[in-house]
């Protein structure tokens, strides 16, 4: 069974493992509508409950994909989009806008893509710093303020940022990158979420598919797929790491679990506070990683991958150059 968590201080309880849709869009190659759709309900039947959107994937077209699933299912699921990258259709090139005048904007215009009144987690999802932390969450608390939002959530910043937004409005979630080979937020951000209540939404928990193990090149995917560009998975750094993902499969042969299972069952079992959202376009891939959140790890077990995926045995960075715009690094 899977565990569940509370969404920041006092937010609903929600299944442990919730959905990144960002794959049905783009970035990852190809995907049909009505496939994805399949598979969003079938998530749902099974118990998840967190969906996770952006107006910038698909340059709306990620909401509009979730919005007969909300009109099905909305008192049963939370869905969170964000606001903040703006880019050129095509383009990886972004740029930042934290403007109080384009979060108003944007606002209504992914309430009317979702098909809602009010979005029920709405994130920044990249920090601009020419406008203060504080503006930006004056700006969003008049947005719950007006229902159109019910919680507020950051992405990608600081613990001194969260810190200092907390003191403006609770804020119930921040995202991050965070998995086996991207360990960022334990230098302080995952102490600061609880110290606050914060809930940690883990994207990339499966590393953008490289723990899953079955990427040995980059050559069989799409042209315009993301990873061709990502530092992580150039040549030279993919050899490298692909020694950390045998030895993941080892791990994970021994107690007849995949390495899927056990990247998401390590960041379940390791952090209380902490939602992972795999992405996926296909079923069973769901249900691989539905099992891989219940499976409970020992203190032992996670101790030992947590040496095995030391940050500094990881090779390349997990962005190019452009992909940093709005992260702040810890």
């Amino acid at each position: 069974m899977i565990p569940t968590r509370t969404l920041g201080p006092d937010g609903p309880t929600l299944s442990a493992l919730g959905f990144g849709c960002m794959g049905m869009s783009e970035f990852y190659g190809p995907s049909d509508d009505a496939e994805s759709r399949r598979v969003l309900e079938a998530a749902v039947e099974a118990g998840i409950q967190m969906f996770d959107t952006a107006d910038t994937y698909g340059l709306g077209h990620n909401e509009r994909l979730l919005a007969p699933l909300i009109a099905a299912h909305g008192a049963r699921i939370c869905v969170a989009t964000k606001f903040g990258i703006a880019r050129e259709p095509g383009q990886y090139a972004r740029s930042i806008n934290n403007q109080p005048d384009y979060i108003r904007r944007a606002c209504d215009a992914s309430r009317a893509r979702l098909g809602v009144d009010t979005i029920d987690l709405y994130y920044c999802h990249r920090r601009d710093p020419a406008v203060p932390i504080e503006t930006l969450m004056e700006t969003l608390a008049a947005l719950v303020a007006k229902d159109k939002v019910r919680a507020i959530g950051l992405s990608e910043v600081s613990a001194d940022t969260l810190r200092r937004a907390a003191a403006i409005h609770p804020v119930a979630a921040v995202q991050s990158e965070y998995s086996l080979w991207s360990r960022e937020p334990e230098r302080g951000l995952l102490d600061a979420c609880r110290e606050l209540g914060t809930t940690l939404v883990a994207y990339s928990p499966l590393g953008r598919g490289f723990l899953t193990g079955t990427l040995a090149s980059t050559d069989a995917l799409a042209e315009d797929d993301f990873r061709r560009r990502s530092p992580r998975f150039a040549d030279a750094a993919m050899a490298h790491n692909r020694r950390l993902v045998a030895a993941l499969g080892d791990f994970a042969a021994a107690r007849g679990a995949t390495p899927a299972q056990i990247a998401l069952a390590w960041l379940v079992g390791k952090q209380p506070n902490v939602i992972p959202i795999p992405g996926t376009r296909k079923i069973s891939r769901l249900q691989e990683n539905l099992a891989g959140a219940a499976l409970t790890l020992s203190a032992t077990e996670i101790a030992e991958l947590d040496a095995l995926f030391d940050p500094a045995a990881v090779a390349g960075e997990r962005y190019p150059e452009a992909g940093w715009a709005g992260i702040e690094r810890t």
